[in-house]
This record gives structure tokens, sequence and C-alpha cells, in this order.
């Protein structure tokens, strides 16, 4: 019974990982989570933007906690990692810490609840291999519009040729019909 479920959640997680890939993270990084936000009928892209104090749970069920300080209060939220509602997480700087939860900063004010930046090699080299994955799916992302555009101007073209064509035969029709 339990292997059909982790076969499920499997299927499930691959879904969703094959329509966005979150990068590699841990607590401590101060991340950008783009968030999908519903207000009536309308739906924008929000960032919510703070450091990530926490990941807990396994599997589709996996989530991580987000803290910032919003007007001098301290918020928090915390997402699932398989939730359409995330559009994408950004990493903003990696954070050099010797815990897994970070609890500890929800008493800390100011200059105490700064985290050191880790900018050690493995941290360089995940930070240059999500740069050069961003670099590339821009590069994607704009080739996919030069080849739309190209397109359309091809049969923007195309219309306007078979356009004066018509045009052309029915000149031709009027003055055949003049004689």
């Amino acid at each position: 019974m339990t292997n059909i479920i982790q076969q499920l959640e499997a299927e499930q997680a691959a879904k969703i990982e094959a329509k966005r890939t979150l990068p590699e993270f841990s607590p401590g990084d101060t991340l950008r989570v783009n968030v999908r936000v519903t207000e009536g009928n309308r739906t924008r892209v929000q960032a919510y933007e703070g450091v990530c104090i926490a990941r807990s749970g396994g599997g589709l069920s996996e989530s991580f906690t987000v803290r910032k300080i919003s007007y001098g209060e301290g918020v928090e939220r915390v997402f699932p990692i398989y939730s359409p509602l995330v559009e994408g997480v950004e990493i903003v700087r990696r954070g050099k810490v010797r815990r897994a939860k970070l609890y500890y900063l929800r008493d800390r004010r100011g200059k105490a609840a700064r985290i050191v930046e880790n900018t050690g090699t493995r941290a360089r080299k995940l930070n240059e291999s999500e740069r050069q994955a961003i670099v590339e799916e821009k590069a994607r992302l704009e080739a996919e519009k030069v080849a739309a555009a190209q397109a359309l101007a091809a049969e923007k073209a195309a219309a306007e040729a078979a356009e004066a064509k018509a045009a052309e035969e029915a000149a031709k029709a009027a003055e055949t019909a003049a004689e």
C-alpha cells in the first residue's frame, strides 16, 4: 500500500518539477519566493523575500519557512515545495549557518539577527550554476520570442501578398468588365 502511495507522490512531484525547477537552497539562505496571489478574479505574482529558517518534511509534503521583517514586525510564511502557487524561488544570497532550524532568529533584533554570507567554493559553484541556468533560460525565452516574431512577420507578409494579388485580380476583372 505504501509503495503505491510513494509511487503516486513521485509521479506528482515529477509532473510539478517538469513545469518549474527550484534551486538548491538550505536554511540560512536569503530567498525571493515568487508567489501567485489571487485577488477577486485577477491573479498576479508577488515576491516574498526573507531568510529561510527551516526546511521540513519529505517527498510531496516537503515545505520551507521564510521569515522577513515587515514594518518592524517579524512575519513568517510556510511554503510547500510542490505547491502550484509557488512560481519560483530565487536565491539572493547564501548564508553560513550551523543549524538546520534557525528558530532562534525569532528572538533576535537588528545586527544580532544577521547571518554571515557563505563564500565557500560549494556556494560559489551553486551560485554560478544557477546564474548559468538563468542565463540559458532567458536566452531560450528570447529565442522563442524572436522565432514567434519572425513567424508573425512571415504570416503578415503572406497575408499582404495575398491581399495585393486579390486586389490585382479585382483590377483586371474591372478592366475586362469595362471593355
